[in-house]
């Protein structure tokens, strides 16, 4: 099993050596992630739900780990999770289901270390 929170760290590590090679990209990506994150008609929690939901279908690992994080940190519940999970199962098929089951896991995994 993956370890997410140390995925997370790498990841980040790693998008921050990304930003010095090719700043003006990264740049432009984090302001779009700013925009598409912030409370709107959706609030965040419910925006970062959606990614997540997206991430499981697309079967984007380290999207799965940033966004699992990215939900707890706005108030997501482990039931708001697990009925994402669901959403995505529906829309993804069965691949979605192992996918699903690394959210679930990268969840745990965030929560053992008080997220």
């Amino acid at each position: 099993m993956k370890n997410f929170p140390e995925h997370y760290q790498e990841l980040t590590t790693w998008m921050d050596k990304l930003g010095v090679a090719i700043p003006e990209a990264m740049q432009g990506f984090g302001l779009l992630h700013e925009a598409s994150t912030k409370p709107g008609a959706l609030d965040s929690k419910t925006k970062e739900l959606i990614a997540l939901g997206i991430a499981i279908t697309v079967r984007c690992d380290g999207c799965i780990t940033f966004h699992v994080h990215d939900a707890l940190q706005a108030g997501a519940s482990k039931e708001e999770i697990a009925e994402t999970v669901s959403v995505a199962i529906l829309m993804g098929g069965g691949p979605s289901v192992v996918y699903g089951i690394e959210a679930m896991q990268a969840m745990s995994q965030y929560e053992e270390k008080g997220l």
